[in-house]
């Protein structure tokens, strides 16, 4: 096993993207090398020093690139500040509980200082997620880059592309991933990311207390980690934080199929996994390498990939939308 030495960490070297799937020939690695060649650097040293202080944002920070990517491709547009009239994405049910907005906003600001006009939101946003991800003990891998940021943000668009919390994994996978150029093994993987971060109450609630109107707790649920989780959310509790994955919710790691595999996830969404023979399967091939305390490395590898190819979806290049100044506004006419 080969190793390298990256913030801090002494990690096994994954395979690097460019060697598992073709990237749009707009994207590349090192797409900043002369314009901006201190642009990741400077965007890990903003993150790090954040994160060192405030480790709670890593999850949500994974999360918005996510958010991002699925509402009309990876383009920025989660960023853009509703204007009067037009309600941005920003202000769509599945986005309203996102945080570290002020975070892009810093990073942003250093890179405006270094190299103005030249880095995108959206590269940023991408650049981000794959940081929080090493910083929180998580794989590295070489973000392709290159893409622009584009110049509308719909707040419908966003509840009608991010799948829900509630969403069947078997029976919607064509409605929310397919579509998106995603398959059964890029959900099961990108659903991984939960075990980054918190969840407020009302995402699950349901479950709780009325699964399918049954004004009972959903069956699928472990009777005691249900307990545990009503002694936390009450009925109607819409502000309460609850960890995605119970005990290991600021490591990248396997865990979380763990908890899937015993019925101890927080969403419907990943409970289901556990009824299609594929996804089951893998959950809990992940679930016994975090059982036996080993290191994930096929749960790793895939999310590079997976992560990969969901940052290359529907991006903006070459004279597309624009490079924003600022993140929350696009730039004004004639900058």
């Amino acid at each position: 096993m080969v190793y390298r030495l990256l913030f801090g960490f002494l990690l096994p070297l994954v395979l690097q993207p460019s060697l598992v799937l073709c990237n749009p020939p707009e994207l590349k690695i090192g797409f900043y090398q002369y314009t901006c060649p201190y642009a990741e650097v400077i965007v890990r040293d903003e993150i790090a020093r954040i994160i060192s202080h405030v480790p709670s944002l890593a999850g949500p920070l994974l999360r918005m690139h996510f958010h991002d990517c699925f509402v009309n491709g990876c383009d920025g547009s989660i960023l853009l500040d509703s204007i009067p009239g037009l309600p941005s994405e920003k202000e769509s049910e599945p986005n309203l509980s996102l945080r570290g907005f002020g975070t892009i906003d810093l990073v942003k600001a250093k890179l405006e200082q270094a190299c103005p006009g030249v880095v995108s939101c959206a590269d940023i946003l991408a650049l981000v997620a794959r940081d929080v991800v090493l910083l929180t003990h998580g794989p590295y891998w070489n973000v392709p880059t290159g893409r622009r940021d584009g110049l509308r943000s719909v707040k419908d668009e966003a509840l009608n592309n991010l799948p829900p919390p509630f969403f069947d994994a078997t029976r919607n996978l064509n409605q929310f991933f397919v579509p998106k150029g995603l398959d059964a093994k890029d959900q099961v993987v990108l659903l991984g990311g939960h075990t980054l971060g918190t969840s407020h109450c009302s995402s699950f609630s349901d479950r709780l207390y009325n699964f399918s109107g049954t004004q009972m707790p959903d069956p699928a649920l472990d009777r005691r980690y249900a307990l545990r989780l009503k002694s936390k959310c009450r009925p109607g509790d819409a502000t309460t934080l609850v960890e995605m994955d119970s005990g290991s919710f600021r490591t990248f790691d396997a865990s979380y199929y763990r908890h899937v595999a015993r019925g101890r996830s927080l969403f419907t969404s990943d409970e289901t996994l556990m009824l299609d023979p594929f996804t089951r399967d893998y959950v809990l091939r992940q679930a016994a390498v975090a059982a036996a305390g080993g290191y994930p490395a096929e749960f790793f590898a895939d999310f590079v990939a997976s992560m990969v190819k969901m940052g290359n979806m529907q991006v903006l290049t070459g004279t597309q939308g624009e490079v924003r100044r600022r993140c929350g506004a696009v730039n004004p006419i004639g900058m």
